[in-house]
C-alpha cells in the first residue's frame, strides 16, 4: 500500500485542506499499477471522510458551535436539503468546498453508517477511478 497516498487522501477529506489528485497522478505518471493506486486513495479519502462523519454524529459543541460556527438554523438547512435530495446526494461527497460539510452534516443528521460508507464509498471511487481512466 502507498502509505504516503493514503495519508494524502485521508487528510484531504478532512475538514482540513488538501489534495491527494495530484499526487495520484504523479504515481500514476511514476509507472505504477492503476488499481491498487486508486483503492489506496479511495480507501484514504473515504476513512477521512469518516472522521467528518464521526465528528458530525458525536455532536461535540466546541467543534461544530464554536470552531465551525454551526447552530440550529444552518443544521435546520441540512436537514431541508437532505430531506429534499436525499442521501444519495453523498455521492458528491467527492466535491470541494461542499463534500466535507456533506460528511459532517450526514453525522449531525445521524444518517446510518452503511448507508453512508456505501454512498460516500462509491463517489470516491468513481472520482479517483476517473482521474486514473483519464490520465492513462
Amino acid at each position: 500500500m502507498d502509505w504516503v497516498l493514503f495519508s494524502s487522501a485521508l487528510l484531504s477529506a478532512t475538514l482540513l485542506p488538501g489534495s491527494s489528485e495530484a499526487l495520484l497522478l504523479a504515481r500514476l505518471g511514476d509507472g505504477v499499477a492503476w488499481l491498487p493506486l486508486v483503492l489506496t486513495a479511495t480507501l484514504g479519502n473515504l476513512l477521512g471522510s469518516l472522521v467528518t462523519y464521526a465528528m458530525g454524529r458525536a455532536g461535540n459543541q466546541v467543534i461544530t458551535r464554536r470552531w465551525l460556527r454551526i447552530d440550529a438554523a444552518d443544521i435546520a438547512r441540512a436537514e431541508k436539503w437532505f430531506a429534499r435530495w436525499g442521501a444519495p446526494v453523498l455521492l458528491l461527497a467527492w466535491l470541494p468546498v461542499v463534500g466535507d460539510p456533506l460528511c459532517l452534516f450526514a453525522g449531525l443528521l445521524r444518517l446510518d453508517l452503511p448507508r453512508f460508507l456505501l454512498l460516500v464509498g462509491l463517489g470516491k471511487l468513481a472520482r479517483y477511478g476517473l482521474i486514473a481512466l483519464l490520465a492513462g
